[in-house]
C-alpha cells in the first residue's frame, strides 16, 4: 500500500473542515408560559348590625346590658364574629336627642360568615334575650362593608344612618363624589377612620329598613367637637341634598 505524503492527509483534513455545513443556533424557545391568574378580590366584611331604640328606662338596659353582652361573648367562637363594637349615642349632630340609643356591631370575615354564624344556636341565644332588656324595640340588620377594612380605634364617632332614597341608582352614581368631598377634608375635620357599609337585608331577610351608613371615627369626644365645627365637615354636609333624597339620621356617639 502506498502511503501518501502526511501534508496530504492534512489538507483533506481541513478541507473536510471547511466544507462541514456549519452547526445551526438553538431555537428560541417560543412555549408561552401562561400569565399567573390575578389574585381574587378580598372579601369585603360583613356586619351584624342591631340598632337599638330608646328604651322606656334606660337605667334598666343599662342594668341588663352587661349580662347580654356575656351571653354574647360567650357564643363567639360558636357564631364566628371576629370584633364587636358597642356604641351609646349621646346626640344628634343637632345636639338635641339621638334617634336611636344604642349600636351593636359583631364583625365577620364574609357575608357567608355571618350567614353561617346566624344560623347557629348562639346566635338564637343571643336574639331571645333581647325581650328582657330591648323594651324599645330595636332593628337588626345584615350589613356588607363597603369601604376600606380597618383596626384603628374608634373612641367618638358621627354615626350617619341614610334610609332609602328614592331612587337608589341615582344614590350609588353620586355617592363617590360624596365620598371624595369628605376625604378632602379629612385632615381639617380631624377624623382617623371612616367605616362605610350597605345594608343588605334585616337578619330575618326581609327588605333591609335602612339603606347605607357612614361612620366617622376621631380620637376624643373634644376632637370630635372641633371637627364638626370645621368649614369642611360643613361642607360635608351641605352635599347631602345631592343624593340623599330619603333623608337620614346624623347622630354623635362613644365607644366604650
Amino acid at each position: 500500500m502506498t502511503r501518501m505524503p502526511s501534508f496530504v492527509l492534512l489538507s483533506l483534513v481541513a478541507a473536510a473542515a471547511c466544507s462541514r455545513p456549519a452547526d445551526k443556533p438553538a431555537a428560541a424557545d417560543t412555549t408561552t408560559v401562561p400569565a399567573a391568574a390575578p389574585a381574587p378580590p378580598p372579601e369585603h366584611q360583613a356586619i351584624v348590625t342591631v340598632l337599638y331604640k330608646w328604651p322606656k328606662s334606660p337605667t334598666a338596659f343599662e342594668k341588663y346590658y352587661p349580662t347580654h353582652l356575656k351571653i354574647v361573648g360567650d357564643a363567639k367562637s360558636e357564631i364566628g364574629f371576629t370584633k364587636a363594637e358597642l356604641t351609646k349615642f349621646t346626640s344628634s349632630l343637632d345636639g338635641k336627642k339621638p334617634a336611636f340609643y344604642r349600636q351593636a356591631e359583631l364583625y365577620f370575615p364574609s357575608v357567608e360568615a355571618a350567614k353561617k354564624g346566624m344560623a347557629t344556636e348562639g346566635f338564637k341565644k343571643v336574639g331571645d334575650d333581647f325581650k328582657n332588656f330591648a323594651s324599645g324595640g330595636l332593628v337588626g340588620l345584615l350589613a356588607t362593608e363597603t369601604g376600606d377594612k380597618s383596626d384603628t380605634a374608634c373612641p367618638a364617632l358621627v354615626t350617619v344612618i341614610y334610609h332609602t332614597p328614592k331612587d337608589p341608582a341615582a344614590f350609588e352614581s353620586y355617592y363617590p363624589t360624596h365620598i371624595k368631598i369628605v376625604g378632602d377634608g379629612q385632615a381639617e375635620i380631624g377624623f382617623v377612620r371612616a367605616d362605610l357599609t350597605r345594608f343588605d337585608s334585616n337578619l330575618d331577610g326581609s327588605a333591609a329598613a335602612e339603606y347605607r351608613q357612614a361612620e366617622l371615627c376621631f380620637p376624643s369626644m373634644d376632637a370630635l367637637k372641633k371637627g364638626t365645627k370645621t368649614e369642611a365637615f360643613k361642607k360635608v354636609g351641605d352635599d347631602f341634598k345631592n343624593f340623599a333624597t330619603g333623608g337620614l339620621v346624623g347622630m354623635i356617639g362613644e365607644q366604650k
